[in-house]
């Protein structure tokens, strides 16, 4: 709902014509009827943009994979839309390196420090968007799954190789350290990978997983949580939606500076979900 909004912003300064048809382009790994996606497009919706009477989607651009961001970034912006929505930091590059006058409306971990915006009170540039600063509760999701493992002593963190820096992987080592627990780090590059790195770290006796902050789990989420599941390592992750759907627990930044947490009945006969902020 937040990107929703912030995309109407390129638009609303254009919406005085009430007879055009705006042209939206998108880049995201996602598929058009994610949760997150219907609701962008209810957002767009209230404020007067509808699909299909003054909005039309280029074609193309969900459901993307890694290895298609600079194909599918340049037949965006040959498109020429009034606004090309993309997210999180690969697809907005791969945008970014193509245009300076597109408005580009994307969501991703942090528009300043990944040099996407020159502040929050001056973005500078054809780029605005959300920062949803998610790695940050890494280390949170941490907490709750040492707390949650009643004598947990060794915790596999999963990280996408492609975003997630060593500076952040070292914070969250030196985190469990001092809590008395041993972190062990397993870095992937692509969906193939996820069912090996859990694997390995059963193998080397992880007792919980950490699945940190990116895209490529949430994308891949059946993956992660089934193969976590069938090898019985309990593991946390970014989305609820991911406890929802068979996960154990989820926490993600929810209503500011609160949280959005899911946590799976695992005594239950039906998984269900609790939710707290």
């Amino acid at each position: 709902t937040l990107l929703g909004g912030a995309a109407v912003w390129p638009l609303a300064a254009k919406a005085q014509d009430l007879n055009r048809i705006y042209r939206l382009g998108f880049l995201t790994q996602v598929r058009r009827n994610t949760p997150g996606i219907v609701a962008f497009f209810d957002e767009l919706r209230v404020n007067g943009f509808v699909e299909g009477q003054n909005v039309s989607v280029v074609p193309g651009g969900f459901d993307v994979p890694i290895a298609r961001f600079a194909e599918v970034a340049e037949a965006m912006v040959k498109a020429a839309p009034d606004a090309i929505v993309a997210g999180p930091e690969l697809p907005m590059r791969a945008v970014q390196a193509l245009t300076q006058t597109i408005p580009l409306v994307g969501m991703t971990e942090d528009m300043i420090a990944e040099g996407f915006a020159v502040s929050l009170a001056r973005p500078g540039g054809n780029i605005t968007g959300i920062s949803l600063l998610s790695p940050e509760l890494d280390g949170k999701r941490q907490e709750i799954l040492i707390e949650a493992v009643p004598g947990v002593r060794r915790i596999a963190a999963i990280a996408d190789a492609n975003v997630t820096p060593a500076r952040h992987l070292e914070a969250l080592r030196e985190a469990t350290r001092t809590r008395g627990v041993e972190l062990s780090l397993f870095g992937v590059t692509t969906p193939e990978k996820i069912v090996p790195a859990i694997d390995e770290a059963k193998a080397t006796g992880a007792q919980a997983l950490n699945f940190l902050a990116s895209s490529l789990f949430f994308v891949h989420r059946r993956i992660a949580t089934e193969h976590a599941t069938a090898v019985k390592l309990p593991a946390i992750y970014q989305w609820p939606e991911m406890a929802e759907e068979g996960g154990l627990a989820g926490v993600v930044p929810w209503r500011r500076a609160r949280h959005r947490i899911a946590v799976r009945s695992v005594a239950a006969p039906r998984a269900r979900s609790a939710h707290c902020s």
